[in-house]
């Protein structure tokens, strides 16, 4: 049963570079929840309720999405780099008044997630991973297949104008075909309407496709290059990791996408489930099976 987070209030907090927009559910230890693209916080409708019951639930949409700040992007790529990202979230939690908790990321949101444990390891007490693998070793990993599938990778992150210029035509249009390409039936049907109608309302906004489009400039830059350069020092994530990925998803295209994140982390636990990209719309049910217990601390 969907619960609607649409009826719960949002919360405008300053981090001291942006203002995010955030809502919270539950009671317990925290729990951070990062969305992904072309979503925002709506897409842990589903799960977040089952997921309060044993924490307090904060639920931000990240910089250039839903409702938080849009700043413009620099030349170097970084004002949307995760390693700022990361830093919007410490102070987030911070102004709740938590120096530890536990974080779970899809997508874009995962990649933010894993920098954040990265850059400050003493804050994080529990990592899950939703569908992706790291940034570098996705980009190692392109064969022609995997190219044509996530060309939005190397599109968006295209030097502006361009890419904006062209979804302009039909920003709307753009994202549905996205979100229902990206599922496992090729749908739109697995998003509840609410859900649906806030990645529309953010795609109306040309400030927000302009974030996403510097997201992914990110990507294939500065957040690239930090990830060769943490491995080049052989820096791991120290906090206990749960992975999930979709089997019909893109980590699933580059071979052993636990066995990546291995490499990443001194503890790893993986699984996978019956899914597209999306998977807490798509199988809501996994991703609560899968991360419940995990953050709940009755399983590793």
């Amino acid at each position: 049963m969907v619960i609607g987070l649409e009826d719960i209030p949002s919360e405008r907090i300053d981090t001291g570079d942006v203002t995010l927009s955030v809502k919270r559910m539950g009671d317990g230890p925290p729990l951070v929840l990062l969305h992904g693209y072309p979503q925002n916080h709506m897409c842990w409708a589903n799960v977040a309720p089952a997921l309060a019951k044993a924490n307090t639930v904060i639920i931000p949409d990240l910089r250039g999405y839903g409702d938080s700040d849009a700043p413009v992007d620099d030349a170097g790529h970084t004002t949307y780099s995760k390693r700022r990202m990361a830093q919007d979230v410490v102070a987030l939690a911070r102004h709740y008044g938590h120096d530890r908790f536990a974080i779970l990321g899809h997508d874009r949101g995962a990649r933010v997630a894993y920098r954040l444990a990265l850059d400050h390891p003493d804050r994080v007490t529990r990592l899950g991973i939703v569908e992706i693998v790291p940034t570098s070793d996705f980009w190692a990993a392109w064969s022609a297949e995997l190219a044509m599938k996530a060309y939005h990778w190397t599109f968006l992150a295209q030097p502006s104008p361009m890419p904006e210029t062209l979804i302009s035509a039909d920003p709307v249009g753009y994202i549905e075909h996205t979100l229902a390409a990206w599922t496992l039936a090729k749908s739109l049907e697995p998003f509840p309407p609410a859900a649906l109608e806030a990645y529309r309302a953010q795609a109306r906004d040309p400030a927000r496709i302009a974030a996403m489009c510097a997201d992914y400039r990110a990507g294939a830059t500065t957040d690239r290059a930090l990830d060769l350069a943490d491995r080049e020092k052989g820096r791991k994530i120290t906090a206990p990791l749960k992975y999930l990925y979709a089997e019909s998803g893109f980590p699933a295209q580059t071979g052993d996408p636990a066995a990546l994140w291995r490499d990443w982390a001194t503890a790893v636990t993986a699984a996978s489930c019956e899914s597209g990209h999306f998977a807490m719309e798509e199988n809501p049910q996994a991703v609560i099976d899968t991360f419940a217990p995990f953050f709940a601390g009755t399983e590793d």
